[in-house]
C-alpha cells in the first residue's frame, strides 16, 4: 500500500503538490489523473525519493523509499521511459539495474520475454522507438517482482496492440494483490482499466473514489424518455424534485418534443416509477451515462492551468 500524508512540495514561491492525503490500497488498479501542471509526476517522484518533499510523507508500506535496502524488489516504477544510457542494450540495463538490487540474472530474461523485447535485447536502447522504450521501462519496474508498483503514462508511443496487453497486465498485476498506481492522461483507457480513481487539480486533491461513483456524480448523466404524454410526467418529475434524494446539482427537465424528454438529476428507476405512479405509458426509457472525459472534464476545469485557446476552422 501506499500512504500520502499531508505531501507537499514547493518550488520556490510556487507550490506544486498541496498537502496531498491518501492511500492507494493493494489489489486495484488505481488512475492518478489530473490536468498537465496538476502535480501527478512530482508525487510520483517524492514516492520513489526522486523529490524531497517540502512536508508530509510518501510511505510504501509503512516506510520511506530511502528505507529500502533493495528498492527494486519492493517498488518498480516506470517514470521516465527514456531514462536508458542509449549506448547500452536493453539486456546489459536490465543486468545493471539487476545486479545493483541483488536480482538474479535470469529474472533479466524473464522480463525481457514477458514484454516482448527478447529478439531485441542485444540493441542498443538509443535505437529503441517509443513504444519499445515503454516496453524496456515496464521491464524495469517489474524486475524485482515488487509488490508496489507506479506507472505514468505507460501507454505512450504503443499500438492498439500494445495498449490492450498493458491494460490487460495491470489488471493481472492488482489481481495477484499488487498496489498499482498509473498516471494516465487516457480517459477512455482509464475507464477500461482502473477501479478506483484519484484525481488532483494545481496539487490538491479533488476525488478519490471508484470509478463507476466518479461518473455516476457527473451532470452529465440523463434519462431519455419517449411518451404520448410527456407533458403529463414532465410535470409529475418536476413536482417530485424538491423530494429526490439523489439530486446533486438538482432535477431538470428538457422537453425535446412533443412525445421526448431528457431528464437529469435523477435515476432512471425513479423516473419509470414515477411513470407508473401516474399512469403514463412509455415508448422510451433510457439512460444515458456520462463518459469518464466528460466527468473528469467537471471535476478539473476550475484547476486547468495551461488552457488552450478555441482553434480556428477554416472555411
Amino acid at each position: 500500500m501506499i500512504a500520502l500524508r499531508g505531501l507537499t512540495k514547493r518550488y520556490g514561491d510556487r507550490t506544486a503538490v498541496d498537502g496531498l492525503s491518501l492511500e492507494v490500497a493493494a489489489g486495484k488498479v488505481t488512475g492518478f489523473l489530473g490536468p498537465n501542471g496538476a502535480g501527478k509526476s512530482t508525487t510520483m517522484r517524492m514516492i520513489v525519493g526522486l523529490d524531497r518533499p517540502s512536508a508530509g510523507a510518501a510511505l510504501v508500506g509503512g516506510r520511506r523509499y530511502g528505507e529500502f535496502r533493495h528498492p527494486l524488489r519492493e517498488v518498480g516504477a516506470l517514470l521516465e521511459a527514456k531514462a536508458v544510457h542509449p549506448g547500452r542494450s536493453a539486456r546489459r540495463h536490465l543486468l545493471a539495474m539487476a545486479r545493483s538490487n541483488g536480482i538474479a540474472a535470469g529474472r533479466v530474461e524473464e522480463v525481457l520475454a514477458l514484454v516482448g523485447l527478447e529478439g531485441v535485447a542485444g540493441k542498443r536502447a538509443g535505437s529503441f522507438s517509443l513504444g519499445m522504450g515503454q516496453r524496456l521501462g515496464i521491464a524495469g519496474a517489474l524486475l524485482g517482482d515488487p509488490g508496489v508498483l507506479l506507472f505514468d503514462e505507460p501507454v505512450n508511443g504503443l499500438d492498439p496492440d500494445g495498449v490492450l496487453w498493458v491494460r490487460r497486465l495491470m489488471r493481472s498485476l492488482a489481481a495477484e494483490g499488487r498496489t498499482v498506481f498509473v498516471s494516465s492522461h487516457l480517459m477512455s483507457e482509464m475507464q477500461l482499466t482502473a477501479d478506483r480513481l484519484v484525481v488532483i487539480g494545481r496539487g490538491r486533491l479533488i476525488a478519490d473514489a471508484p470509478v463507476a461513483e466518479v461518473i455516476a456524480a457527473s451532470s452529465r448523466n440523463s434519462v431519455r424518455v419517449r411518451s404520448p404524454r410527456a407533458a403529463e410526467l414532465a410535470a409529475r418529475v418536476r413536482a417530485e424534485a424538491p423530494r429526490a434524494a439523489e439530486t446533486r446539482g438538482g432535477v431538470e427537465v428538457v422537453r425535446v418534443s412533443a412525445e421526448e424528454l431528457v431528464v437529469t438529476g435523477m435515476p432512471v428507476d425513479r423516473v419509470g416509477w414515477l411513470a407508473f405512479e401516474a399512469g403514463v405509458p412509455l415508448l422510451e426509457l433510457s439512460e444515458e451515462k456520462a463518459s469518464l472525459e466528460e466527468a473528469y472534464m467537471e471535476l478539473t476545469g476550475a484547476s486547468v492551468e495551461y488552457g488552450a485557446g478555441a482553434a480556428a476552422v477554416e472555411a
